[in-house]
């Protein structure tokens, strides 16, 4: 794996699977972003973390843990995979406060800034829904 390190923010180029990832923030707000090539490439290490997270925001959102004290912490996991692919990453945020599928696959579907999401949660969710029916023996 091949890193470009900033003021709170990490990048890397995973070069088994060929697709990069870049994390930014702290305990207040954490977020894991998957990159394209020319946003890895674009990201340098003399950058901030704001400009950093400019780039990164043009990516596709896989995690994110908020406890900025304005209200309850909260976890929002967009992309299941997220710990297996970016294994280096700092994962701030808890496991019990983890938003449920259903208000994830909502917030995907009425946010803009979500969009690149739509089509990996819409997968999910039908995936979710056979499986239940199959459970339910409606199948």
């Amino acid at each position: 794996m091949q890193f470009k390190e900033g003021s709170y923010w990490k990048a890397c180029r995973d070069e088994e699977t060929g697709r990069y990832f870049g994390e930014y923030g702290d305990f207040q707000g954490y977020h894991i972003y998957e990159l394209t090539e020319e946003q890895f490439c674009s990201l340098d290490e003399s950058m901030s973390e704001g400009d950093a997270a400019s780039v990164m925001y043009e990516g596709r959102h896989m995690y994110m843990a908020v406890d900025d004290r304005c209200g309850p912490p909260y976890t929002i996991i967009f992309d299941d995979e997220c710990r297996k692919l970016c294994p280096w990453a700092k994962f701030y945020g808890s496991r019990n406060t983890v938003w449920p599928d259903e208000l994830t696959d909502a917030a995907v579907e009425l946010f803009a800034s979500e969009a690149n999401n739509r089509e990996q949660r819409r997968n999910k969710r039908e995936e979710r829904e056979r499986n239940r029916k199959k459970d339910a023996g409606e199948e």
